[in-house]
């Protein structure tokens, strides 16, 4: 098969490898139609991560139609439109068994070569997946919407482990994907206000078409009198963070309320400066958000009927081959580039 593999640190190449092969009874071999570019890959483009060894055939937000099955699979058929978690669990440590597969022991992801393990991903013309992790593709559902049901499931997941409560004002901050994903979801769960922080003010003007309710700048001097002038309050319930940086989080610790709670998504910073006394003088909640467990059911439903409408992120749709321009132009964070779907 064709695929598009990491050779050494930003140089990828278009090129023939061995077909993978279906190895375990529970197995599905999945042709892949779409996908799409993560920023966590991008970040794993010059190694600074050190998640995405080369070589490495990365990806892990992706979509296909199932070729073959291994012979325990009862749920699935040849045919089927599928998607699929982007971590594989294993469905038997004591995580797996309380239902917090994302924490699972023995987690290995798609896309991803570290000194534990190496796990091939989705920048190919096939992949192969257990069933346990495959989810079949609502009718009228396309192979680029459904490749983008991941992002879609962290973001869900953030709200899910999240008290958030009726008329409660809530703020996102940062509105790259998974914030604006994330203001969409809250949309269906919440009749509060919702504020949107970020710096751009192209991605401002995004989170109000989305749908929120106010898109302040978190570099304004007047940010916590601008808040008190539009909401009433100079201080929110619950903030989501999808940065993962130092600014950003402390911007989130200055907007939440006392006994309010902050759900940290992002994670482009391995480190950051915690200001300890605000969380614990003012008895704030930290959430860290991982991954999924178990919300790719209800996204997928809500993207069939629309509450979650991922095609206005999509900033191009191109073949695997160019992969290697593609990461280049969003390693170079080009203006107006958001989400990127490859097809092989």
């Amino acid at each position: 098969m064709k695929a598009l593999v990491m050779e050494t640190y930003k140089e990828m190449t278009y090129k023939e490898v061995p077909n993978p092969k279906i190895k375990g009874p529970h197995d599905i071999l999945v042709q892949l139609k779409a996908s799409a570019i993560c920023g966590s890959d991008v970040h794993g483009f010059d190694g600074s991560t050190g998640r995405r060894q080369p070589p490495v055939i990365m990806g892990h937000e992706a979509a296909g139609v199932i070729v073959e099955i291994g012979e325990a699979v009862t749920a699935f058929n040849v045919g089927d439109a599928v998607t699929f978690d982007s971590t594989i669990y294993c469905g038997t440590c004591r995580f797996c068994h309380s239902g917090e597969v994302n924490l699972c022991d023995n987690r290995r992801v798609l896309g991803v070569s570290c000194d534990e393990y190496r796990q091939d991903g989705t920048f190919a013309e096939y992949v192969v997946v257990p069933d346990h992790i495959v989810y079949r593709l609502p009718q009228g559902l396309s192979f680029v919407e459904a490749a983008l049901a991941e992002p879609a499931a962290v973001a869900a997941h953030a709200l899910r482990i999240t008290p958030v409560h009726l008329n409660d004002t809530v703020a996102v901050v940062g509105t790259g994907l998974i914030g604006l994903l994330l203001i969409q979801i809250l949309k269906t769960a919440t009749s509060g206000t919702i504020v949107a922080l970020d710096t751009d003010a192209e991605r401002r003007k995004s989170a109000l078409s989305f749908g929120a309710d106010l898109a302040l700048d978190p570099a304004d001097t007047n940010l916590l009198h601008e808040l008190e002038n539009k909401t009433n309050s100079s201080s929110v319930d619950r903030v989501f963070e999808a940065v993962g940086a130092t600014a950003p989080i402390k911007t989130a610790l200055s907007i939440v309320r006392k006994g309010g709670s902050v759900t940290l998504i992002g994670n482009v910073s391995p480190t950051i400066e915690l200001p300890l006394q605000q969380v614990v003088t003012r008895q704030i909640t930290l959430y860290g958000s991982c991954a999924i467990s178990g919300e790719y059911p209800v996204v997928l439903d809500l993207m069939a009927r629309k509450k979650i409408d991922v095609m206005p992120l999509v900033s191009a749709k191109a073949p695997l081959q160019e992969g290697q321009a593609w990461f280049e132009r969003l390693y170079a964070r080009e203006p107006g580039l958001l989400k990127v779907v490859l097809e092989p």
